[in-house]
């Protein structure tokens, strides 16, 4: 009589229970975060997609057509001054006054954003200056930073210090503000000096805040090393780009322009990446009537 046939003690799973295993160990926000980059990069997609069809769908003009490039010559460009080494030392000019600038501007501006929120009397005596410098464009101090601090990497550290300062500082003073004052008064009964309050309460109240100025200090910082470069400068990635203008030569332009981008986009993530991880620190509200 032949063996019966035993049944396996451990049967693999079917098809249908492995996806829908394997779907558990996604956590909602990292479903999210999927989703949401999946859409940026479709979103970009497209839009380099029509911008490569755009000269074969419209007809446009020889003269035009000097001024204008899609993003196969973009990048092809791009590619060639990656495998050369003519990007890196611009780049590495620019990354240097960039990460000098907004340095200075994260250990300036987070101390005095908590000591003007913390002091009524001191906020009352700088709010005009801050309402003031923040109001007034950057580019108006180039010439005189350009004299005073000759140019060079020195001058362009300044204007990205005087653009990323103000985000950080207003948002900072703002978040500690915005602290509630019941959790304060809660945690001052246990006897907690003002030291302890600002570690506890205060300063991870005021941690989404500070993000906020942190992710808008970063745009700035870009935004003041391209305008220094552009006006004021002899080396750095702004300057090629000036150059190539200057020369017609629009794909070296859209390059750099990539390049500042993608500076600004790894430099916000990981901003953002702080921000989950912070997140968890952040007091609750207590309920008041």
């Amino acid at each position: 009589m032949a063996d019966a046939v035993r049944p396996l003690a451990n049967p693999p799973p079917l098809a249908g229970e492995a996806r829908v295993g394997a779907a558990l160990w996604i956590s909602p926000a990292l479903r999210q975060r999927l989703v949401s980059l999946a859409l940026g990069t479709a979103s970009i997609a497209l839009l380099l997609i029509a911008w490569e069809l755009l000269p074969h769908i419209l007809s446009v003009q020889p003269g035009t057509r000097l001024f204008f490039a899609v993003p196969s010559r973009i990048f092809a460009t791009l590619w060639q001054m990656i495998s050369s080494g003519t990007l890196w030392a611009p780049l590495a000019v620019s990354a240097t006054a960039f990460a000098i600038g907004l340095g200075l501007a994260i250990a300036a501006g987070l101390p005095l954003g908590i000591l003007l929120g913390r002091s009524p009397t001191l906020n009352a005596m700088f709010d005009p200056f801050v309402t003031a410098f923040n109001a007034t464009p950057r580019l108006v101090f180039l010439p005189l930073l350009m004299l005073w601090l000759g140019i060079g990497l020195w001058s362009k550290v300044a204007i990205v210090f005087s653009g990323a300062l103000f985000p950080l500082l207003i948002n900072t003073h703002e978040g500690v503000r915005d602290a509630d004052k019941l959790l304060i008064n809660v945690v001052r009964s246990f006897g907690a000096n003002k030291w302890d309050v600002s570690r506890l309460v205060v300063i991870p109240n005021a941690l989404p805040f500070i993000v906020v100025g942190l992710r808008l200090a970063i745009g700035r910082a870009i935004l003041g090393v391209v305008v220094a470069e552009f006006f004021g400068a002899q080396e750095g990635l702004g300057v090629v780009m000036v150059r190539a203008a200057s020369s017609f030569k629009v794909d070296v332009v859209f390059a750099g322009l990539i390049v500042f981008a993608v500076l600004s986009l790894v430099m916000t993530g990981l901003v953002k990446i702080i921000e989950d991880r912070m997140e968890r620190w952040r007091p609750q509200r207590t309920e008041s009537e």
